[in-house]
């Protein structure tokens, strides 16, 4: 399926002191707020805005740190964590949404809509989990861990937090080919790795601030795990599984999903990491479905 011909005009809203940058379309119906993963942006949504705007208020947001969002240095005022970026969401819904909302994130984003769900139930309805981040490098689940990765992924942190070789490290990784090389591993349908996707998670990467935000975020193991937040969630949740996923195997997203508080598991068959981008075919009309029962 290719990209909407016509993009999205970008829209500036300050936090904090912060640009934040996010884009909207529709308005008429229930509102949606769209959270991406790591590394990505509101670009990775962009097959599926357009169609949920047929039908409801639809906004995605770039998070702090990433996409054309600002990017400051970690500091005691802006911590790269998951409780500062549901902080992030749960202000945008108040000031710019203006309305309860239902939130979908794909990885990462899923963790963030946990959290901000939690932590203030009466303003969200609903959270849909694309592949959630199952955060199998946190301290606690690598207590279970081979000893070799268990030691060694801690070491590899500290080299890393070593501002000359994270520096290099980021840049290395920060080449098309190297991205290209790491989406062909994460999507299912090689067809789907454009130039179009590597463009728009690239373009971020050149920003002042995205490295020491990328190296930061390497180095966060801790904070809530989503088998911390699922069984507190008081709205509607389903969760969305590529079952094609290298990084987040399903049989461990059943397992996890499996609580009384989670109403449905989709299972995409032959699909990966990122579903709403690889098969958006597949991910809006559940989307729409869950959304208009909300």
């Amino acid at each position: 399926m290719n990209s909407i011909a016509t993009p999205i005009a970008n829209s500036t809203w300050m936090w904090r002191g912060y640009q934040i940058n996010y884009q909207t379309a529709g308005d008429t119906g229930a509102a949606v707020l769209l959270i991406h993963g790591f590394g990505a942006s509101v670009g990775h949504w962009r097959k599926n805005i357009p169609v949920l705007a047929e039908n409801c208020r639809c906004y995605a947001i770039d998070l702090i740190g990433f996409g054309a969002s600002a990017k400051p240095k970690p500091s005691a005022e802006i911590e790269y964590t998951f409780e500062t970026w549901a902080a992030l969401v749960i202000d945008f819904c108040r000031e710019i949404v203006g309305s309860p909302t239902a939130l979908v994130g794909n990885s990462i984003g899923c963790i963030v809509a946990l959290q901000a769900a939690v932590t203030e139930p009466k303003l969200f309805t609903g959270v849909a989990m694309l592949n959630c981040s199952l955060r199998l490098l946190h301290d606690r689940k690598r207590v279970s861990m081979p000893w070799y990765r268990r030691w060694g992924t801690p070491i590899l942190q500290s080299i890393l937090n070593i501002p000359d070789i994270g520096n290099f490290f980021f840049n290395q990784l920060a080449q098309r080919k190297v991205v290209r090389k790491i989406l062909l591993q994460a999507y299912h349908r090689p067809e789907a790795v454009s130039d179009e996707l590597i463009d728009i998670l690239m373009a971020p990467a050149a920003d002042e601030g995205a490295a020491d935000v990328f190296l930061k975020f390497t180095a966060y193991s801790w904070g809530p795990l989503p088998e911390d937040l699922l069984p507190q969630l008081s709205c509607s949740a389903i969760a969305i599984w590529g079952a094609a996923d290298p990084w987040e195997p399903i049989d461990l997203g059943r397992e996890l999903m499996n609580v009384s508080t989670v109403d449905e598991f989709v299972e995409l068959p032959n699909v990966g990491h990122c579903p709403q981008d690889e098969a958006p075919e597949l991910v809006n009309p559940v989307l729409q479905k869950w959304i208009a029962v909300l």
